[in-house]
């Protein structure tokens, strides 16, 4: 072999190695119902094609947002593993191609030679490739190709751990304004049932009422303080919790916003159940992975063929330094090999089919991230088409107990009722206010859920 025909056997190889035909990818139907059952918001725009910042309309909870997402810990290591995978991925992209080293030294020896000793010394530089695999059979390509899809899965984790933490601040967010509406309830209630034990006690001072009324209207005034002091601690860690989800570092600002008297959220449309497949991170990243383990399948059935391998080298020796680069110095070597598996005791029909049942189980995964979100969705639609209702319901029922306990009052001043039809009425209101900031709490909750269960959350503003 002439050395000016080493280049085109390897660009021959290297172009055979090209060659190999990738498996299709093949993903199941979705296992869901073609449309939800609930109804949906008309003419409102979907989830994917609003930012949060178009979505969330009060200026503290954007705010609040903007800082988790700049500073949370948990979404920062999210983005490294991005950046592992990369690695990863061109680690095993380089596997392609063949690896030439630049090479250079001297060798010396002494040996015996009918009797006599002889020393040589010899000079060489040259190019070496060492063992490239020749990938006819797409062994390597398709790990690549495996390592590839799993980059864009760990891509798309990354982007639903962004909606999930936009959906965790919100709740976090809208659960510390509650609390703190519900501190303000019980301070109001206790200064109410105060004021009404001194009139109860005057009453008591009088002659006019018993020792009885007077100890039931101190009990339901220690117990609405208890209430206060413990929705005042609730507040307190609802803020340090919030604060962790932010990921500044120190306390964030007074929250002034009122669930009930200010727009929290914006409507947005539900779409098909098909939607979520290119709008849910999570689904296209188990999607990611299964394109992975079907690529794998196919490495896995390539090791059964012969694995062709090159070593090459190209170069300039000499036995004299002064003499490297003459004429006649050059030298080269070309070392094909072929392996092909006989007996292998089952390995590699157990490494085809571990291969295939994490496929199966990739394809499990697939239909369980679309029936999961599926359910999310739906569950946020039914709750939204009913919460309207329950919050007017509540309201009426707050005004009603309000109505009863001034009646009440002015019965009991009068003489006309006794102490215990102020006491219910009291507890009954408490009770309603409460209820009423729940329910209230929960129809926003609900809203951020079904944003973030269509997958909106992933940019401040636009279409996705």
């Amino acid at each position: 072999m002439k050395p000016r025909t080493l280049p085109f056997l390897l660009a021959a190889a290297l172009s055979l190695s090209g060659c190999q035909i990738l498996p299709s990818f093949s993903k199941p139907e979705p296992p869901v119902p073609q449309a939800f059952n609930a109804p949906a918001a008309e003419n409102a725009p979907a989830a994917a094609d609003i930012g949060w910042r178009d979505f969330f309309r009060n200026p503290e909870l954007q705010a609040a947002i903007g800082l988790a997402l700049e500073n949370n810990r948990d979404l920062r290591t999210a983005a490294l593993r991005i950046e592992e995978a990369r690695a990863l991925y061109g680690i095993q992209r380089a596997d392609q191609l063949p690896t030439v080293n630049a090479t250079g030294g001297v060798a010396s020896s002494r040996q015996l030679f009918r009797g006599q000793p002889f020393e040589a010394t010899v000079y060489q530089v040259g190019l070496g490739m060492t063992a490239f695999e020749l990938d006819f059979f797409g062994r390597v390509k398709n790990l690549s190709e495996a390592a590839l899809a799993q980059f864009f899965a760990t891509e798309e984790a990354r982007r639903s751990a962004q909606i999930a933490l936009v959906g965790e601040v919100a709740r976090a967010w809208l659960a510390e304004r509650a609390l703190a509406e519900q501190a303000l309830i019980a301070e109001r209630t206790l200064k109410a049932r105060q004021a009404s034990f001194d009139l109860v006690k005057q009453r008591f001072d009088a002659g006019v009422s018993n020792a009885l009324e007077l100890r039931q209207s101190e009990t339901l005034v220690q117990s609405a303080r208890v209430s206060a002091l413990a929705l005042q601690r609730q507040h307190a860690q609802s803020m340090n919790a919030l604060t962790l989800l932010t990921g500044s570092g120190a306390k964030l600002p007074a929250q002034t916003a009122t669930l009930s008297a200010q727009v929290i959220t914006a409507d947005i449309g539900a779409g098909l159940p098909s939607d979520l497949l290119a709008s849910r991170p999570d689904i296209r990243a188990a999607e990611q992975r299964l394109r992975a383990n079907q690529a794998n399948i196919a490495a896995a059935r390539a090791a059964f063929f012969p694995r062709i391998s090159l070593t090459a080298a190209v170069g300039l020796a000499s036995p004299q330094l002064s003499g490297l680069f003459d004429t006649g110095s050059r030298t080269w070597n070309f070392a094909p090999a072929l392996s092909l598996p006989i007996f292998d005791n089952g390995r590699n029909q157990a490494g085809l089919d571990l291969a295939m049942v994490r496929a199966n189980i990739a394809v499990a995964d697939y239909e369980k991230a679309i029936q999961g979100a599926f359910r999310e969705v739906a569950d946020a639609l039914e709750a939204r088409a009913t919460l309207g209702s329950e919050i007017a319901a509540q309201e009426t029922v707050r005004n009603a107990q309000a109505a009863r306990l001034e009646l009440a009052q002015a019965r009991y001043r009068n003489g006309v009722a006794n102490y215990l039809d102020v006491l219910d009425a009291e507890r009954e209101l408490y009770t309603a206010e409460q209820q009423l900031l729940q329910t209230r709490l929960l129809k926003l909750t609900n809203a951020v859920d079904l944003y973030r269960s269509l997958g909106g959350g992933l940019n401040e503003a636009g279409a996705q």
